[in-house]
């Protein structure tokens, strides 16, 4: 091997290059060989042999070429966008003309499409592609009656398409956009993606806002909240560009309300905020009833999600006064649903189990997977809401009906929003019954959901519970993991403004560093969760109990501040029928009496927890209780 040949890449010598079985054989080569191999692109070689040859630098055959000057004489272009820019001039007109006609349908280019488009007869297009494929511009990749062919290197594909002049290419994505919709009228639902490509680049601004929006909610639908955002953002864009109309008001509301559940799931609520006053000053605008109580509607869930409750209801109270009016049940579902999340949030439960079971009875049943501007369909959303309510009040076993129904209806849509609500609920009610092994099978499956469909608004609770139920079952390493990530995770989204769940979030992970034996960071997260008291009453009187847990810890023992934190939180359980926080305060406050001597207060307490729990069926709860009941009469 010649100290040339030895000095060549690997996988440049195995590629079938044009010249590379002569070249070691044929000394005059061996210069050009030197210049060119110390390009080091396989492409960039492969090219300028190419050129060499038509340019009859190179005379003779593949695999036999002769170079027929000196090499000195010889001007390799200096990138290969030059190369493939001079190759291509070189082409016949004709040839040039298809090739750049091709470039504007895209790498891969259906044979039918450039048909309808080339304006050639068949014979002479048959016979211009058999050209470009010689000349190794391109190469067919489909067998009739799918025929079809693509650019030999999306570089080339590149090159060619910006050697056209903006008019022409603009004329050719309009062209296109015709071609498509008179060869696919029946399927144009499959062809969105490069109907919408073609007609913005075609500048068909009203054609292209329809496509953008299709493409959009379609990948909404498949749970690419990313991809969602960006098509939607796209089509407002174009949008401005189109003269203002009473339609073009009526699609600039309708973009943004189809933004907020893309938004609410990426958790960048603030900016799904942002768009809805825009599409409130559009209802206005268009002086629409309708459209304002729609809007209303969905700004009640904002608000809702960054802890503006008192907002919430009133913007709330008016969608439902406004749907009501114009006998709209689709309205007044939506609006009950995003009203059912205020009442949760402010602790009012009952009035979640009143509201949501009524929603549900209204519900008809061919509305099921409706979505009616939710981000998931009321027949879900409510009964999540009525799963957690239930399970704060204790009323497990209607809980657990409603969790299976809620995942039954949602595991259908393979929407990672819809499906993960439902595992929400269900990975709520199982903790705070203490089935411990059961919530855990459902929570690692709700991070699967909400990892892979990327719902960042619900991911933070997810690993949040993850961690607090391992910790729980013994697996410390896993549940430290998880504590972490969850904590970071809560904090990232409280960063933007998202208060949803985040109270409830801390009290979790307090949960997993009480369990985990890190009381100094089970305090710093419990008096995080506190902070929003009263706004989020519920949250807040799961904190006060857990801090009273760790003030009664062996290693932090403070009876005082015990029995305060066991107070407050009863305080605020016991009138929004918290049985379950009540039931574990009394538990705790008779640990608490039975350490400080007060015997009958402990045996009081005890009485009181056990039979809560044994009303509750709260089983692995009860075996606590009767074990610190066995242990006080020793």
């Amino acid at each position: 091997m010649s100290p040339v040949s030895a000095r060549q890449p690997r996988r440049l010598r195995a590629r079938g290059s044009c010249w590379r079985r002569s070249s070691a054989t044929i000394p005059g080569l061996a210069p050009l060989k030197g210049l060119l191999v110390r390009r080091g692109n396989p492409f960039f070689l492969e090219e300028t042999v190419r050129t060499l040859v038509e340019t009859k630098a190179l005379a003779g055959e593949r695999g036999r070429y002769r170079l027929t000057q000196p090499v000195q004489a010889i001007q390799v272009p200096p990138t290969v966008q030059a190369m493939l820019a001079a190759r291509i001039d070189r082409l016949p007109p004709e040839d040039k003309r298809l090739l750049q006609t091709s470039s504007v349908v895209g790498k891969d280019v259906p044979f039918a499409l450039l048909q309808a488009i080339a304006e050639l007869p068949d014979e002479a297009l048959r016979r211009g592609l058999d050209r470009l494929q010689a000349a190794e511009f391109l190469y067919g990749t489909g067998l009739y009656p799918d025929l079809e062919y693509s650019f030999k290197h999306a570089l080339t594909h590149e090159v060619t398409y910006g050697g056209l002049l903006q008019e022409r290419r603009r004329e050719l994505h309009a062209r296109i956009v015709d071609a498509i919709e008179t060869l696919h009228r029946d399927r144009l639902g499959e062809h969105t993606e490069r109907l919408a490509h073609h007609a913005v680049r075609g500048e068909l601004r009203e054609k292209a806002v329809h496509y953008l929006r299709q493409v959009g909610l379609k990948a909404a639908a498949r749970s690419a909240p990313q991809d969602a955002r960006v098509w939607l953002e796209q089509a407002l864009g174009v949008l401005e560009a189109v003269p203002e109309s009473q339609a073009t008001l009526e699609q600039a509301f309708e973009i943004r309300l189809e933004l907020r559940p893309v938004l609410t799931q990426l958790g960048e609520i603030r900016q799904a905020l942002k768009r809805l006053r825009q599409a409130e000053a559009l209802a206005e605008g268009l002086n629409d009833d309708r459209r304002r109580g729609r809007v209303c509607a969905i700004v009640t869930t904002v608000l809702n999600d960054l802890g503006e409750l008192d907002e919430a209801l009133v913007t709330g109270t008016r969608a439902l006064e406004i749907a009501r009016r114009l006998g709209d049940l689709r309205l007044r579902i939506l609006t009950t649903t995003y009203l059912d999340e205020a009442h949760w949030n402010r602790g009012e439960y009952e009035r979640v189990v009143e509201l949501a079971t009524d929603n549900l009875a209204a519900l008809p049943v061919d509305w099921v997977h409706e979505y009616l501007g939710a981000a998931a369909p009321p027949s879900v959303l409510d009964r999540a809401l009525l799963v957690i309510s239930l399970a704060q009040l204790g009323r497990f076993a209607e809980a657990a009906e409603h969790a299976a129904k809620a995942i039954r209806l949602a595991e259908p849509t393979q929407h990672a929003f819809t499906v993960g609500i439902a595992y929400f609920s269900a990975g709520t009610l199982h903790p705070l019954k203490g089935d411990w092994v059961k919530a855990r099978s459902l929570i690692e499956h709700w991070i699967e959901v909400v990892r892979t469909g990327n719902v960042v608004l619900y991911l933070p609770s997810a690993v949040a519970a993850s961690a607090w139920v391992l910790a729980q079952l013994g697996e410390a390493s896993e549940a430290l993991n998880r504590l972490r990530e969850g904590e970071q995770l809560v904090e990232r989204l409280a960063a933007r403004g998202v208060v949803f769940q985040r109270d409830w979030n801390y009290h979790a992970l307090g949960r997993a560093c009480l369990l985990l034996g890190r009381l100094d960071e089970a305090r710093r997260l419990g008096d995080r969760a506190v902070e929003s008291l009263p706004s989020q009453p519920g949250p807040a009187a799961h904190a006060l109990h857990l801090l009273g847990d760790i003030a009664t810890h062996p290693d932090r023992f403070d009876a005082e501040s015990a029995e305060t934190h066991y107070r407050q939180a009863l305080a605020l359980a016991e009138p929004r029928g918290m049985r379950p926080v009540v039931a574990h305060c009394h538990l705790g406050l008779s640990k608490l009496y039975q350490r400080t001597g007060s015997r009958e207060l402990a045996r009081e307490h005890l009485a009181t927890a056990t039979t809560m729990y044994r009303e509750m069926d709260m089983r692995y709860w009860l075996e606590q209780a009767e074990a610190e009941m066995a242990e006080g009469t020793r």
